[in-house]
This record gives C-alpha cells, sequence and structure tokens, in this order.
C-alpha cells in the first residue's frame, strides 16, 4: 500500500476528502408487513454513517459474504413512492467496478453516475446536483479504479502524440491534467488514476452548492481507488 491510499474508512473531520419505476398494478397483491432487520433501517444522517456503510459493504464484497441487501417485496413497494440513497458513487463504466456489487448495496441504496474515467461534463455534474441538492445524500464518492481503460488510452495518447477517435480524445483532454510524468508503464497509469480520482474529487468539491453543504457538514466529499485484484476500495489522500 503506499503512503497515499488507505483502506476505505471514516476521514476526519480535518481531511481534505472531507472538506473537499413502474408502480405494481392495482390488482397486485397487498404489500407485505415491513420485516424486522435491514430492511426496515432508519436512512444515514450523516456522512461518517454512510461511510461506514460502503466500508462494511465493500468488506463482504472481499470476502465473498456478501447479503445482497434490499431486494424484497416490501423494499420494492416502498420505492415506488420514494428514494432515500444515502451515497452517490460517481465511478467509471468499466464492466469489472459496479458499485452496487463492489459495496454490496441493494435497491435505493446507490445513486451511481458512471462515466468512462469519471470525467465530469454537464451531465454528469447535473446528475451529481441532483443528488446533493434534490436527494440531501450526504455522501459523495469518486471511484476510481486500478488498470482504467480510459486513462491509459489518455496517458498513450499523451506519450505518443497521436490522436483518438473523436469521443475518446474528449476524455483523454480531460484526464491529460492528472498524468504523473514521475512513474512509467503500468505504474504511470495507476499513478495517473488516483491523481486524477482525486481532482475530480477537487473540482467537485468547488462547486459552490457542494461547497455550501460540505462547509456546514452535510455533506463529505471523498477519493478512493478499487482494486481489481484484491477488490479492496481504500481512499485516497
Amino acid at each position: 500500500m503506499d503512503s497515499n491510499t488507505q483502506t476505505l474508512d471514516i476521514p476526519s473531520a480535518s481531511r481534505r476528502g472531507l472538506l473537499l419505476a413502474a408502480a405494481f398494478p392495482a390488482s397486485a397483491a397487498p404489500a407485505p408487513a415491513a420485516p424486522a432487520g435491514p430492511e426496515a433501517a432508519s436512512d444515514p444522517v450523516s456522512p461518517a454513517e454512510a461511510l461506514r456503510r460502503l466500508t462494511a459493504g465493500n468488506r463482504r464484497w472481499r470476502t465473498y459474504a456478501q447479503e445482497h441487501p434490499h431486494e424484497s417485496a416490501f423494499l420494492r413497494l416502498r420505492l415506488a413512492r420514494a428514494q432515500h440513497p444515502f451515497a452517490i458513487v460517481l465511478g467509471c463504466v468499466d464492466s469489472r467496478v459496479p458499485p452496487e456489487l463492489v459495496f454490496d448495496q441493494g435497491l435505493g441504496d446507490l445513486l451511481t453516475v458512471r462515466s468512462a474515467g469519471e470525467v465530469l461534463d454537464e451531465a454528469v455534474l447535473g446528475s451529481v446536483a441532483f443528488g446533493v441538492l434534490e436527494l440531501k445524500i450526504p455522501l459523495l464518492l469518486v471511484l476510481g479504479h486500478q488498470s482504467c481503460g480510459a486513462v491509459g488510452a489518455a496517458v498513450r495518447a499523451d506519450e505518443t502524440g497521436e490522436p483518438l477517435p473523436a469521443h475518446i480524445q474528449y476524455l483523454a483532454d480531460r484526464i491529460r491534467p492528472s498524468i504523473d510524468h514521475t512513474q512509467q508503464g503500468e505504474a504511470r497509469i495507476d499513478a495517473t488514476a488516483d491523481a486524477h480520482a482525486r481532482r475530480t474529487r477537487d473540482l467537485l468539491a468547488a462547486e459552490p452548492d457542494i461547497a455550501r453543504r460540505i462547509s456546514d457538514g452535510r455533506l463529505a466529499v471523498v477519493a478512493a481507488r478499487y482494486g481489481l485484484r484484491d477488490q479492496r476500495v481504500r481512499t485516497l489522500a
């Protein structure tokens, strides 16, 4: 583990990461009674509690102890009326890093926004803002990952000077400021993926509406990395 990463945990208040439907038809059977246990649990009220839930879910995932929570008939009916996700995960489109699996969460738990390399554009920003401002979600996690293809394409284009196809070039241009030229080969790609997740976190945390919620303690914005080999999520300082 390098000095800039650590196992996904609850950052202290001083840490930079914190600063910075279809309804059932009328003829359907009556909704079952609310079960005791996780399905009936109250929604988290703090960024720290939200991060604890992600931490616990990732532990279950990487130890093959998944619970596949929040899939019951009662929960599906409840979600037809309203949603109260406890975290936003802005992640990559990579098929190996689906947030609901990586964090062992279920229906209604996460608002997921995905773009190649976690690249920001107006649609991504609007989606994140919806979760923060309309749904009042207390945690925004930017999730980069090991061996990111979008980051790799940006690094190779920077090294060779060869243009990429138009829409992929758009991604590379936005990743390029994060390229770590102190590393070589795969180490450069992984270091750049970490740097880009941090930069994306900082850009989001600087958005005025988001910054206001951070300053009064209602929101944490955290960068993290998912390891494909060990399935562990680590926060990035």
